[in-house]
């Protein structure tokens, strides 16, 4: 397999970035490459939580079904949902907010697999609101009129934020928001540029390495079995290529139990299209990686969406999730 290697300084979910494609297949202009395999090509971001997806690839588990994967790094949901609806990609990884944000203004996009799942355990999890180390801050109840950096705004990060706050008994709508992409966000609390800040592995453990202090785990405080991303495509593929749209569900199933069988191979792969620093490898946290997104979890990230204005109504799950 042939991988692209990007810096850690971009490995930022969500943030929009131009990138170079990583071919991990054949060419993606034709119904089958010469060895009868179906070429597809998926949109992530180089972040640890895509890892089952390159491992799959890697293990030949999307041949297996008849899949030959191009696989294209680039922005999140803003650059990847649009060039899904236009059919430039076949597929995409993305959080889940996005893609009901995408589904309410009309775009046809439906969850094919899941990406990743909370641990369930604060102490654990991959994602984390941290303040700096010399914050009074010692809950999130505590963040009263605070500036919190999130990636994205109006997205899971203010919702899942705002929720912890509420969770805690602070209040949750006196909260400033910025936008910072996530390599940034260990200096920006080191300089005091903000109070506190929603990060997710690797810059996490960056972050805690230089001081930071964990105040909430965020997605496990909205739901133990949160599937926080997942992989979806649109439904001119659904409806003009069932069989294929099947069989990238089927691999992707098989890749996310590989990588939560083989926990070594699936830190080691990340080796291959990033050049994170091996040394910080050991320390990382990881997401779970079941095969099943939980209706009752997306459906309370939902609530909380329209609780907070993101959205107008709760989605219809059962046209949301194939």
């Amino acid at each position: 397999m042939t991988a692209n290697k990007t810096s850690l300084g971009v490995l930022a979910a969500g943030a929009a970035l131009t990138l170079t494609v990583t071919a991990c297949g054949g060419e993606t202009d034709s119904a089958a490459d010469e060895g009868g395999l179906t070429p597809v090509s998926v949109g992530v971001l180089p972040i640890t939580a895509v890892a089952p997806l390159y491992l799959g690839v890697e293990q030949g588990l999307f041949e297996e079904q008849g899949l030959d994967v191009t696989i294209e790094t680039g922005g999140g949901g803003a650059t990847t949902v649009p060039r899904v609806v236009s059919g430039e990609l076949d597929f995409a990884f993305g959080n889940l907010a996005s893609v009901i944000i995408a589904r309410e203004q009309g775009l046809p996009l439906t969850l094919v697999a899941n990406g990743m799942t909370t641990t369930g355990d604060a102490a654990t999890d991959y994602s984390a609101l941290v303040v700096p180390p010399d914050s009074d801050v010692t809950g999130a109840a505590d963040l009263d009129g605070a500036t919190v950096a999130i990636d994205n705004l109006n997205n899971i990060g203010d919702t899942s934020v705002r929720n912890s706050v509420r969770v805690d008994g602070g209040d949750a709508t006196d909260l400033e928001f910025i936008e910072l992409a996530f390599p940034d966000m260990p200096s920006a609390l080191s300089n005091g540029q903000v109070d506190a800040a929603w990060v997710v592995e690797p810059f996490l453990t960056i972050a805690l390495e230089q001081g930071a202090t964990e105040i909430a785990g965020n997605f496990v405080d909205l739901h133990e079995d949160l599937s926080v991303a997942a992989y979806f495509t649109g439904e001119e593929l659904i409806q003009g290529d069932p069989e294929t749209v099947d069989a990238f569900s089927e691999a992707m199933d098989a890749s996310l139990t590989y990588a939560e069988d083989n926990p070594e191979e699936t830190a080691q792969i990340l080796t291959t299209y990033t050049e994170i620093d091996e040394a910080i490898i050991d320390d990382l946290r990881w997401p779970r990686f079941p095969t099943d997104i939980d209706g009752d979890a997306v459906a309370t990230l939902a609530d909380l969406m329209v609780t907070d204005g993101i959205i107008d109504a709760d989605p219809d799950l059962d046209t949301l999730i194939r």
